[in-house]
């Protein structure tokens, strides 16, 4: 089984969207092997969004991100499963996304779309360890 981390970020969070999307990556057949409700610190998120430090959004992704309570999961599933949650989150501009897809479905403004999804193997290993150190790979 392969595994990616997905974030229910503060909008999701807030306008009551955890079950809708757990709910479609169960029913994809998908499996959680950790998730956790949490406050993110800045710390966290730096360390999380570090590949973006010096682009003129880094300072709004860290804000939005800690700007309330997120939820933090690790999804498993087969080969390549950051690519299935990927595709099933849609693109980043919820205004581009297909409907079907999380963002095209539930999200209308790009600062706030939702979620969030390794974009690779080496990326979700990398964020896996931020979230949950102490998890068996």
């Amino acid at each position: 089984m392969n595994r990616t981390l997905v974030i229910i970020k503060p909008d999701g969070v807030q306008r009551g969207l955890v079950g809708e999307i757990l709910g479609r990556l169960e029913r994809r057949g998908l499996h959680f092997v950790a998730a956790e409700l949490r406050s993110l610190d800045e710390a966290t998120a730096a360390r999380h969004y570090a590949e973006h430090v010096g682009r003129d959004y880094y300072d709004n992704l860290v804000r939005f991100i800690t700007s309330g309570p997120v939820m933090v999961l690790v999804v498993e599933g087969p080969q390549d499963t950051w690519r299935v949650v990927r595709t099933m989150m849609g693109t980043t501009n919820p205004l581009d996304s297909a409907p079907g897809t999380i963002r095209g479905d539930l999200a209308t403004v790009m600062a706030q779309n939702l979620i969030h999804g390794s974009d690779s193997a080496e990326s979700a290993l990398r964020e896996i360890e931020i979230f949950f150190p102490h998890l068996d790979s």
